[in-house]
């Protein structure tokens, strides 16, 4: 049975303007499919999408004219290819993949849609055996994750690491892999998520409820120190890092998730160098290394980081599941801050 006809037009939520969610976000019903496929591009049909804090962070701190509004909202999805272009790739394969920020602003493709058009090194067939929701959500997060343990730094197995976050996207998969890699782990969350990390391997567990992390850090150091330590939260107390000396081994390094390069073209520059002048590195207290982890899109990283996801040393953990209709309500429990997990849409309803 051939496959249905791509259509001209299809649903979308488009954010066109600075503000919160429930202000910005608008469902466009006839928002066009962009079908004119440059050499390497593929065109996916979404069958599902994920979010990410840095979604409506973005949306609630760029202007128009910086933002090159209107355009699709969020970077993560998983879909099937519907025309592969010569790419390698073939019709009816399920993907995953993502959308980095420069390139959603440049060509106003965007997750929270029926198809999307995107650089095939963007998108990884999907392993028999995960769902489409589970999918959904490791594309951002997953190349986060992977960039910051092995080419931001380069983690060794036998080596101690610590998540600070470890209950976000990014950190629970940098904690399958570091404990995949023979490592050694402790992450910080609410205590009410200890059980959840133990389970995903954490050995040292700190409740950031029960005092600051670096105070508990340096009260009860680890033996060796920490190699690495992954700031995983976007927004975290500096003194983790100047007071790091105590728990992080000489010759350890910081990483600190940052904004995704090349924003809005020249802001990107700017954006980075904001980030740097705001470094606590530049608070003194230690002469540890301190790198900023801006995500790349190199083919090579995502094969690897799905090679974890294929032989099944990886998962993908989902908060929830909404309806395409109730994308505002999925925003809401983003901004909560209290999930575990990615916060997935359903742009098909049939799939699991």
């Amino acid at each position: 049975m051939a496959a249905p006809a791509v259509p001209d037009t299809q649903k979308a939520w488009v954010i066109t303007r600075r503000g919160v969610p429930a202000q910005a976000v608008h469902l466009d019903t006839k928002f066009p499919v962009s079908k004119k496929l440059a050499k390497g591009e593929v065109l996916v049909r979404v069958q599902a999408a994920a979010f990410n804090p840095v979604g409506y962070k973005m949306m609630g701190l760029l202007p128009n004219f910086v933002a090159r509004r209107p355009h699709v909202a969020e970077h993560d999805f998983a879909g099937v290819v519907v025309d592969a272009n010569g790419s390698g790739l073939k019709e009816g394969h399920e993907v995953y993949g993502w959308i980095p920020l420069p390139l959603k602003l440049s060509t106003k493709q965007g997750a929270l849609c029926e198809y999307v058009r995107v650089p095939a090194q963007l998108v990884i067939p999907t392993p028999p055996g995960v769902k489409t929701t589970e999918a959904a959500g490791l594309g951002l997060a997953g190349m986060t994750a992977y960039h910051a343990l092995f080419a931001t730094t380069r983690l060794e197995p036998g080596q101690h690491l610590f998540v600070n976050g470890g209950s976000t996207a990014v950190g629970m998969l940098a904690i399958q892999m570091a404990k995949a890699l023979g490592c050694t782990v402790g992450a910080s969350a609410s205590g009410k998520k200890e059980g959840f990390l133990r389970g995903l391997g954490v050995d040292r567990f700190v409740d950031y409820t029960q005092g600051p992390v670096y105070e508990q850090l340096a009260k009860d150091p680890p033996s060796p120190k920490y190699h690495v330590l992954l700031e995983a939260v976007g927004t975290a107390d500096p003194l983790v890092y100047t007071r790091s000396e105590a728990y992080l081994a000489p010759g350890g390094v910081f990483l600190s998730v940052g904004p995704q390069p090349g924003v809005g073209g020249g802001f990107g520059g700017f954006a980075r160098l904001m980030v740097a002048l705001m470094t606590p590195k530049v608070l003194g207290g230690t002469k540890a290394q301190w790198k900023l982890i801006s995500v790349d899109d190199r083919r090579s990283e995502l094969e690897e980081f799905g090679r974890y996801i294929e032989d099944g040393r990886v998962k993908s953990v989902v908060d929830s599941v909404f309806a395409f209709e109730d994308v505002l309500k999925a925003y809401e429990r983003v901004m909560e801050g209290r999930s575990t997990g990615k916060v997935v849409v359903k742009v098909d309803p049939s799939v699991e």
